[in-house]
């Protein structure tokens, strides 16, 4: 097909409001500001004169349903999104949920599975949809770092999650020849779900949501500010957990970076995992005790400057206790991140915090000739979602350069997956509130990235209007998504819930160590840019001794890097099924590769 033919389709796709591949374009999503969600700020304002609870929420009436469980299968949705609906299937259960509920579970065409939880004996008037991980491919509702959010834990919230267009196949082969699915996991299959799910809760209870909420981590993160720019009026408010955002970079250079920088000449590991133990016990020794606590735990990493050449071994030193000078370099670029030949940062700098080393076997292998979940990533992505209409089951992570212009290949192939957009002012100005967080000891997807995002989403909106519906928490000690030596358990979702329902502004969030069922440690987590300072008396275990310390200065160690443009208005993309193909409006022309 020719570029002429493809675009011309492409344009009168585009233009479809009705057919499954005509997605909704810029304009849809200015106009969703008003549907479905939010509403308007007004509206916001008087939903949060309701009277309150002690949790700030609003004090909501149950209601019960309005008509039998099992007679929503059939039930006729015509109109609600751009396709048929069929729900399939709807039984009362109470399995995995505090409170019976009314399991609901159909498709949305052409091939968006949703499923539903909705309570049967009392329904606080609040819906909560969860995001998916990896490249999903199951529907499971999963409530991230949210167990203990009241309505969560009384089971009085109607949920739902999708599997975003395809069924298991996590290795990305699904896409290959279905640009649809691609579609549907790169952002229209949350938006349809979420226009499905309050259709059926209206018709259930008789009325819709007062509240929409939406709360994910990893690619739920990266669906959670998809989300929020592309459909604005989805949801009131949004928990967006260490989000897959700048997912193309992440699952091409910086996982192979982790795979390819600890290679020698002859194909063999230089860094294996039994090391990591005495890198991760002398960075402690390092810079543990330089937030005034020694616990095991850095409160902010990037103050660490730790120096992996100090363990270098010496004459006579047992190999076991130092590092080889090619182990120190490799720990080194580890830490730093892609760079290429000129030593420009392919990604944000800092790719994985001193502190998180034990989590470092993500990438680093026990023993040679074992394949690493890094390389795992990268092979899934690349083969089949990284080069648009492009499927290469050969490919090698050799065949990935680490240079300016193979940058800029990658990243504006596949622009229509990545959440990069910083101005979120039709959702700001719907009333909508964003909460994101992200654990410091992330192996996975780097907290910087996290980080770069928020300092251009204030750059972009002015620290004001920024600070009006945006928070970032950063975990200390917190791995990817939870786990990790920190206070790993936490609710982010009720703090969310209580600033859309009462305007009651995000303060601290306790965080807790939990073993065996027993809270070993608690400790308060601020709102970025505030850490938590031990007062000096009692027991550093409790969070009631820390307060809060705002540093009179912000290490900035790399938010300048190839791609910073990336965070950008021009880098979203729209795209339709064309046949067999997947064709997109063309970035803007300053995303053409540079030196």
């Amino acid at each position: 097909m020719t570029g002429l033919a493809v675009l011309t389709l492409l344009i009168a796709a585009l233009a479809s409001a009705g057919s499954v591949t005509g997605t909704a374009n810029a304009a849809n999503a200015v106009n969703a500001a008003g549907a479905g969600g939010s509403g308007a700020a007004s509206a916001t304002a008087a939903r949060q004169r309701r009277p309150v609870t002690a949790d700030g929420l609003a004090d909501l009436p149950p209601l019960r349903p309005v008509r039998d469980c099992a007679s929503l299968v059939g039930l006729v949705l015509d109109g609600v999104t751009d396709a048929p609906v069929t729900i399939q299937s709807a039984t009362v259960t109470t399995q995995g949920a505090p409170a019976p509920y009314c399991a609901v579970r159909g498709t949305i065409a052409p091939a968006d599975t949703i499923v539903m939880r909705l309570p049967v004996n009392g329904w606080t008037q609040r819906y909560v949809q969860t995001g998916c991980g990896g490249l999903c491919g199951s529907a499971n509702i999963g409530y991230t770092q949210a167990s203990t959010c009241p309505p969560i834990a009384d089971g009085t919230i109607a949920s739902a999650t999708t599997d975003m267009g395809h069924q298991g196949q996590n290795d990305g082969s699904w896409a290959a020849g279905n640009p649809q699915a691609q579609i549907d996991f790169a952002y229209r299959g949350v938006h349809v779900t979420s226009q499905v799910a309050k259709a059926v809760i209206a018709r259930f209870y008789g009325r819709s949501p007062v509240y929409s909420y939406f709360d994910g981590c990893s690619d739920g993160g990266r669906e959670a500010l998809m989300e929020a720019q592309r459909f604005p009026g989805d949801f009131d408010g949004i928990a967006a957990g260490a989000p897959a955002n700048n997912m193309v970079v992440q699952n091409t250079l910086h996982h192979a970076w982790n795979v390819l920088t600890n290679l020698d000449g002859n194909g063999r590991y230089i860094l294996l995992a039994d090391k990591l133990p005495l890198v991760h016990n002398a960075v402690l020794a390092a810079c543990d005790a330089r937030d005034g606590v020694k616990d095991g735990v850095l409160d902010d990493p990037r103050r660490c400057d730790f120096d992996p050449g100090t363990l270098r071994c010496v004459k006579g030193q047992a190999p076991a206790t130092c590092l080889s000078a090619a182990e120190a370099g490799v720990v080194r670029r580890l830490h730093d991140g892609a760079v290429d030949a000129r030593g420009r940062r392919l990604e944000p700098a800092i790719a994985h915090e001193w502190g998180s080393e034990l989590e470092w076997t993500l990438f680093v292998p026990a023993a040679q000739g074992q394949t690493v979940a890094s390389e795992n990533f990268v092979l899934s992505f690349a083969r089949y979602l990284g080069y648009t209409n492009v499927a290469n089951p050969g490919w090698k992570l050799s065949d990935l350069k680490f240079t300016a212009e193979s940058f800029w290949k990658t990243v504006q192939s596949s622009s229509y997956l990545s959440a990069m957009d910083p101005d979120l002012r039709v959702f700001h100005r719907s009333g909508g509130k964003l909460l994101l967080w992200h654990g410091w000891n992330d192996q996975h997807i780097s907290p910087q990235g996290t980080l770069a995002y928020y300092d251009a989403l204030r750059k972009t909106m002015g620290r004001r209007a920024a600070d009006d519906f945006t928070r970032l928490y950063l975990f200390p000690g917190v791995a990817h998504c939870g786990g990790g030596n920190g206070p790993n358990t936490f609710d982010v979702l009720t703090p969310v819930m209580a600033w859309v329902e009462s305007g009651a502004k995000p303060g601290r969030i306790i965080a807790s160590n939990v073993t065996n069922g027993t809270v070993t440690r608690t400790r308060p987590v601020f709102p970025y840019p505030a850490v938590a300072r031990y007062d000096g008396t009692g027991s550093v275990d409790d969070a009631a001794n820390f307060t809060a310390y705002t540093p009179r200065e912000e290490p900035r160690p790399g938010y300048h890097w190839l791609g910073e443009r990336l965070y950008s208005h021009g880098y979203q993309t729209w795209c339709a099924a064309v046949g067999a193909e997947l064709a997109c409006r063309p970035a803007r022309t300053w995303l053409t590769a540079r030196a």
